[in-house]
């Protein structure tokens, strides 16, 4: 029970900090220091769970790459926005958007449902700059740009296979992935319809003349929207191929725009200034020791075992058991690696596998997610796009709710 009230606290007073001004970075931060003062969590003991990281954990797997590898990719990120904007590509891209598309709400969308098929951690910031300039000449609020680029970017986690939470799910279940991902897509169409009902068909402001479909080709808007979206693609393809690190295919990326774009040299260092962010460093910080001191302080498994002692209802503890790891934590592999090993009593493996009830838990599990303030890419969202993350996460609210129904739906009237 205390381990729960601990987190609660901690989490209640980062809210409060935001609602007071604080910039996100510091608010964080506070909140993971207040967390390791309650958890009693000693440096000796963070510095014994790092040591163990190193030894039990694959390197890309380790708080301290984590850190290295998030924070250069996503100020490089704000890179990639300043290039474009001087090289004049970023004005090109709401016309071709409309041009192909000819739709502002499918354009919108379509941007960061197509990036998060890249599974990267903070990969949410590789629409972000596009996703805001689209926002901004729209003239749509900045917290509802920043819930239509956060919420479309997580669709495919349910059903993706390249997102290590489905087939870990379907190892620690022992089902075939089909299943899995049949099972899941009630989850994934359940975002995508209420995506669009919630954030899409509201708060759009009418159309205006420098909105209208432009009078250029086909051609010329798909050349336009490639010379925007290769840098990401390209990042994409390295990752997803060779294992590159995103941050370094980014890196890669800028310096391919700048030189195909002739772009003086004597200018790079001004766009490359664009990195200069110490609020974002420190926002990966406090979430990084944030979670770093539940899983020292034994939180987690605490709390586990406290809803077991209290026998809460199946389905109750199957929806509400994932949804409190993922909104303390954030973060998705681990809380089905955390949960799921308590919940394969009542969900079952093998041929007895009730994939209703699984997909139950896994919509306790994006519910979460999907309302965390300590999730990052809620996080980052706030601050890349000066919005308040309260508000963002209110205008998600509604359509986290339907994906939770459909999970529900699936318990209990799926097999």
């Amino acid at each position: 029970m205390y381990a729960l009230i601990a987190i609660l606290v901690s989490l209640l007073v980062l809210v409060i900090l935001l609602r007071l001004r604080v910039r996100i970075g510091k608010a964080m931060t506070a909140s993971a220091v207040l967390l390791a003062i309650l958890l009693q969590v000693t440096p000796g003991q963070m510095w014994g769970h790092l040591a163990a990281e190193w030894h039990d954990r694959p390197l890309t797997e380790t708080t301290p790459y984590l850190f290295v590898s998030l924070t250069l990719l996503l100020l490089l990120v704000n890179v990639v926005g300043e290039a474009m904007g001087q090289i004049g590509l970023s004005a090109r891209l709401i016309p071709a958007m409309h041009g192909l598309f000819r739709s502002r709400r499918v354009a919108l969308a379509a941007i960061p449902l197509v990036m998060g098929l890249l599974p990267t951690p903070g990969g949410i910031m590789l629409s972000a700059p596009m996703v805001r300039e689209a926002g901004d000449k729209i003239g749509i609020e900045r917290s509802r740009v920043a819930a239509i680029n956060f919420f479309f970017r997580h669709q495919w986690e349910p059903v993706w296979p390249l997102f290590p939470a489905v087939p870990l799910i379907v190892t620690m279940l022992s089902v075939s992935p089909g299943k899995v991902v049949a099972y899941h897509a009630a989850l994934a169409v359940a975002g995508m319809v209420s995506g669009i009902v919630f954030l899409l068909l509201a708060g759009i402001p009418p159309r205006r003349a420098e909105h209208m479909e432009a009078r250029a080709g086909i051609v010329s808007h798909a050349k336009d929207l490639a010379l925007v979206f290769w840098p990401i693609l390209f990042t994409a393809i390295l990752y997803v191929k060779l294992h590159v690190p995103p941050a370094v295919g980014i890196l890669l990326a800028i310096l391919g725009l700048l030189l195909f774009h002739r772009v003086d040299v004597r200018r790079w260092p001004g766009i490359f200034r664009a990195a200069r962010e110490a609020d974002i460093v420190l926002l990966l910080f406090g979430a990084l020791w944030f979670k770093l001191n539940l899983e020292a302080g034994g939180a987690v498994e605490a709390v586990v075992a406290f809803f077991q002692q209290i026998h809460m209802p199946e389905l109750l503890l199957v929806f509400l058991l994932p949804l409190l790891v993922s909104f303390s934590t954030g973060v998705t592999t681990p809380t089905v690696a955390i949960t799921y090993p308590f919940l394969t009593p009542f969900i079952g493996t093998g041929d007895h596998t009730r994939l209703g009830v699984e997909t139950l838990a896994f919509a306790g599990v994006v519910f979460g997610l999907a309302i965390s303030p300590i999730h990052l890419c809620l996080a980052l969202s706030a601050s890349y796009f000066n919005a308040p993350l309260i508000r963002i996460i209110l205008k998600i609210l509604p359509a986290a709710l339907c994906v939770a129904a459909a999970g529900i739906a699936m318990a209990l009237l799926a097999p």
